[in-house]
């Protein structure tokens, strides 16, 4: 693949001219009497359709660029962002970001990260894979989604449509400590969501498939398919009474659990003492075959990066090793509040894999549905209900009621409550179904019990 010439195609700038406009913020920085200054410059282009029942709804194109500028006088820190790439705007923007930090407080955390941390020589990790689509053979990749999930039955009798989108999008980041890295990325999706059944009885669900190369997208009529089957699935759901029983999360919802985690002990809520989880370092929070991992450096993965949005390095490391913490996710910011040192994390996580060593091949979906023995599937989940103070836990949910490892029939209507501190620690195993939503990867998760509020 050429990719100087796609990213011609999809770029209005080369990264020599955005690491060119970058080192000219920088130079203003320094001649207004700056002590520090970052700048990141980026643009990106993009293509979005929609369409419903086969007829088209949304046709979107984008262009965009910004310029952020930060500058820091001492410990005082000023920030200023402009869309606007010419010279003039350029030094303005310099010269706003220096007069906003001429009078704010000083803050003796502030301040660039350290050079010893910086990436030098960033790895090519395979980020950008151009899709050259139109709008015409877009709309036709979302019509084969939805026409397959209509010939799935006569049950599906509406949609609330399919999509098909392609981003292309480049940056530069350079700072007064010698650091300059950026490359090109690109983030492609296809999705559908069917309507089964018809009155105050229809049910939605949705699927859908999200890659940086439109290669590795599944095909439109997969998606398509498996959204009408799941849609299908929840007719005639019933309620539940109240109860505590075994919960099994789906795997797209168990990595909302990993996300949960990761909220918890990321450098703000840790320094603000407003998390369940703080001073958890070196403690078990997790049952002792649970492991997270994290790899920023997988060829290709959603959530890779040589360095995060400081310029700092990114490593492989173990965030959780049988079941005990042994790192938080912070920027050099939140580190340095906390009296340590960044994580690589400015921006978030990359590549966080959730596992159990208990985990076998014969744990597929059907195996983690016999370990569930009998309980509560979820596989939809509603509203926030996640109180990071305390840990509380509480969200509306419908899935699937299950007796001795046989789905019996849907649910609807119903809440599961708990508290993380427990929720994590009772996890009883992680399914060999391992699916990546996003930047994070996990199997279904079974947690040993759980209470059920029932409208009955």
């Amino acid at each position: 693949m050429d990719q100087s010439a796609d990213q011609t195609t999809h770029f209005t700038y080369t990264q020599a001219q955005l690491s060119e406009m970058a080192a000219d913020v920088l130079r203003v920085a320094r001649e207004l009497g700056a002590t520090d200054a970052a700048t990141e410059i980026s643009e990106g282009s993009g293509l979005s359709v929609s369409v419903r029942k086969g007829q088209v709804e949304t046709i979107e194109q984008n262009r965009d660029k910004v310029v952020g500028v930060t500058v820091m006088i001492g410990q005082r820190r000023g920030n200023a962002s402009t869309s606007d790439f010419s010279p003039a705007a350029l030094r303005a923007t310099a010269e706003a970001a220096y007069n906003i930090a001429r009078f704010t407080a000083e803050d003796d955390c502030a301040g660039l990260a350290e050079e010893a941390l910086l990436e030098r020589n960033p790895l090519d990790l395979d980020l950008f894979h151009p899709w050259n689509i139109d709008a015409e053979q877009a709309i036709e990749l979302a019509r084969r989604a939805e026409a397959a999930a209509f010939a799935v039955s006569p049950r599906i009798r509406n949609s609330d449509g399919a999509s098909v989108s392609a981003q292309h999008s480049q940056f530069v980041l350079a700072t007064s400590r010698g650091f300059t890295g950026g490359y090109p990325y690109s983030r492609h999706f296809i999705s559908c969501a069917p309507i089964a059944g018809t009155g105050s009885g229809m049910q939605r669900d949705d699927w859908y498939s999200s890659k940086r190369a439109p290669g590795a997208l599944a095909a439109p009529e997969d998606i398509g398919r498996y959204a009408a089957e799941r849609s299908l699935a929840r007719l005639n759901a019933r309620q539940l009474s109240t109860r505590r029983c075994p919960v099994l999360f789906e795997a797209p919802l168990a990595a909302g659990l990993l996300g949960a985690f990761v909220q918890a002990v990321s450098g703000g809520a840790l320094y603000r003492k407003s998390t369940f989880l703080y001073d958890t370092l070196g403690k078990a929070v997790f049952a002792p075959h649970i492991h997270i991992h994290e790899q920023p450096h997988l060829p290709g993965a959603m959530g890779s990066a040589p360095f995060d949005e400081e310029g700092v390095k990114t490593h492989a490391r173990d965030v959780v090793r049988g079941g005990v913490v042994e790192g938080y996710f912070l920027s050099t910011y939140s580190a340095r509040k906390l009296g340590m040192t960044t994580t690589g994390n400015a921006g978030g996580s990359h590549n966080l894999t959730l596992s159990s060593k208990l985990t076998t091949p014969a744990d597929d979906f059907a195996g983690m549905l016999r370990k569930l023995g009998t309980g509560l599937l979820v596989t939809e989940l509603m509203g926030q209900g996640v109180n990071y103070v305390t840990g509380d836990y509480s969200r509306g949910a419908s899935g699937y009621w299950v007796e001795n490892g046989v789905i019996q029939y849907p649910v609807e209507e119903i809440t599961i409550a708990g508290n993380m501190k427990e929720m994590f620690l009772q996890i009883v195993a992680i399914g060999a179904d391992a699916l990546v939503r996003g930047t994070k990867e996990t199997g279904s998760v079974l947690i040993e019990q759980m209470t059920i509020a029932g409208g009955n």
